[in-house]
């Protein structure tokens, strides 16, 4: 007979001691999870313990106790946050970029050239400095959809396919995924990466609507319309987690 896993009573997130500092963890159970686990998560920079679905709190914070030396150096080689604020330096397309707010009560985003030699060029933001950050978030999915759309639709004249949608979200678990409907979504970060990054994960979603797994036939399809496969493997596994560090939690 079929026995349904106990529900755990479980706190949103626990403190253990890391060098005699308290350090916030936050807490999921998972009927799935056939072990406890800890991770720092990319996007927030903030420790998960995942509980089993078999297991408890007072056993997962032993885990999480054990640990205590992992996560002080995982913690440690996070990269710094960079703020969408004034004076940041952010980067585009995986060219170093300043951003500016201009002050000007109306307007919108724009690039602007490098105002004088050795100096990075420019991304200016308008309006109030307290919506500086939306502002160029949505300026960044913006141009991200443009030049995603843009390859996908290279990359599905290719193959003879046609992908029903395009999305593009702050993803944090993965750069990009393909549905059985033919929709295809990606993290805007992607921007940030340079342009052969971007072309890369565009085709490798589109190949998925033709092979809906990652067999020998999908990588050989993927290689054949994106040469660079190997290359922008290469640069995200290096690079990709510090993409994260950019804008707001």
């Amino acid at each position: 007979m079929f026995r349904r896993a106990r529900k755990i009573d479980i706190p949103e997130a626990v403190e253990i001691a890391v060098d005699g500092r308290p350090v916030r963890i936050a807490v999921r159970h998972s009927s799935r999870a056939s072990r406890y686990t800890l991770r720092v998560q990319n996007a927030t920079g903030e420790p998960l313990l995942v509980i089993p679905a078999h297991g408890n709190l007072d056993r997962a914070m032993a885990f999480a106790r054990s640990q205590a030396g992992w996560l002080r150096e995982r913690l440690r080689r996070m990269p710094e946050r960079v703020p969408f604020a004034d004076g940041c330096e952010i980067l585009l397309r995986g060219d170093p970029h300043l951003l500016r707010h201009t002050g000007r009560s109306r307007g919108t985003v724009e690039l602007a050239a490098s105002p004088l030699p050795g100096m990075l060029p420019e991304i200016r933001v308008s309006g109030g400095p307290e919506h500086m950050s939306r502002r160029l978030v949505d300026w960044l999915k913006a141009e991200a959809r443009r030049d995603l759309e843009l390859s996908v639709q290279v990359h599905t004249a290719k193959l003879g396919v046609r992908a029903k949608r395009i999305t593009v979200r702050d993803q944090t678990s993965r750069w990009g995924s393909c549905s059985t409907s033919g929709t295809l979504s990606f993290s805007w970060r992607l921007v940030l990466a340079p342009p052969f990054v971007l072309d890369y994960l565009a085709a490798h979603e589109v190949a998925h609507l033709v092979e809906m797994n990652h067999s020998a036939r999908f990588w050989k399809t993927l290689e054949r319309i994106c040469p660079q496969t190997r290359q922008a493997e290469a640069w995200l596994k290096a690079n990709g987690t510090s993409l994260f560090r950019y804008g707001p939690r």
